[in-house]
């Protein structure tokens, strides 16, 4: 008996009759008649040439064979499902919501400028950036996909590495004009220095003479807002450790000419209900494509200083 021949209407019978363990519920639930579902289990039989079921007065049991061949059909039922979501309707525009997770600086600006130009392609999808401390809790439905800075260990997740953030110091034109520029990390305790909360715990990662730095210096800010952080740095508050992306997405602050101060990698993370939904797969594609190393330097594995960028690096970049 070859595939192309097999009716999966018997199939579909017979998956009912196994779920109810009756042929006359089965038959009232299909609104068919009881001979009907009958004869088909016995078609479906001589198909494979095997028992499927015992009958009896008190309803039906699978035999081995029928176990066998119902995990088979339930794959087959499946996979259809999974054909009517992935390609169906393909002509039709995607649609649907997804829930984002992500920090406070990378949501609002980097992700967040970048928003429109998906929308204009997927006009019927409901982006909702939620903007996290912590990461959430995917399998529990907290977010559906998210971009964190710790790898999850659970094997029911999804994990790709997105990127690397470059921390550097920024300060304004109008701050630097009135100070002097320090020479090394180490003459950070002369200046008033910005710290986003989030990054004291992270400290102890970045470098040994980094944990170092934090005794020396006494802190002007520590707060847990990137808006907060960026607004006082700009507005002549002091010396702030942030991405170097910052510098790009706003031009008040400016990069000081120092060494980087530590890397720190970032996932993007998802189930696979999530990157099989068709909303899903545009989100997933489209953050892959605003973090693509070959269009993007800030979140390269390695360092490239802004200045670099300015002098005509970024041009080289997006040609790459």
């Amino acid at each position: 008996m070859t595939t192309e021949r097999m009716d999966w209407d018997n199939m579909r019978v017979f998956r009912v009759v196994a779920e109810l363990g009756s042929m006359s519920a089965a038959a009232s639930r299909l609104g068919e008649s009881p001979p009907t579902v009958a004869r088909k289990i016995d078609e479906l039989e001589k198909d494979l040439n095997t028992q499927l079921l015992i009958r009896s007065t008190r309803g039906v049991e699978l035999t081995d064979a029928g176990r066998v061949a119902l995990n088979h059909i339930n794959e087959v039922a499946e996979s259809v499902g999974n054909m009517f979501t992935n390609a169906g309707n393909k002509d039709r525009d995607v649609e649907g919501r997804i829930v984002l997770a992500t920090g406070d600086g990378l949501g609002p600006y980097w992700i967040a400028p970048r928003l429109p130009d998906f929308h204009k392609q997927n006009p019927k999808v409901q982006l909702r950036i939620r903007v996290v401390e912590t990461p959430p809790d995917l399998e529990a439905g907290e977010a559906d996909i998210a971009i964190q800075f710790t790898e999850p260990k659970s094997a029911d997740l999804i994990a790709r590495k997105l990127g690397v953030l470059h921390y550097i110091s920024f300060a304004s034109e109008r701050y630097l004009d009135g100070n002097a520029l320090p020479a090394s990390l180490f003459e950070y305790y002369k200046h008033r220095c910005i710290l986003h909360e989030g990054y004291v715990n992270q400290i102890e990662r970045w470098a040994p003479k980094i944990a170092e730095l934090k005794k020396m210096i006494d802190y002007a800010l520590v707060t847990n807002s990137a808006a907060t952080m960026i607004e006082v740095c700009a507005n002549a508050g002091g010396i702030a450790v942030m991405p170097s992306y910052l510098g790009d997405a706003d031009p008040r602050l400016k990069p000081l000419d120092l060494p980087e101060i530590a890397p720190i990698q970032f996932w993007l993370t998802y189930t696979e209900r999530v990157r099989r939904l068709p909303q899903g797969e545009a989100v997933l594609d489209w953050i892959w494509s605003i973090f693509d190393e070959r269009n993007v330097v800030w979140f390269r594995d390695e360092f490239v200083h802004p200045s670099q960028v300015n002098k005509g690096q970024a041009a080289v970049a997006k040609a790459s």
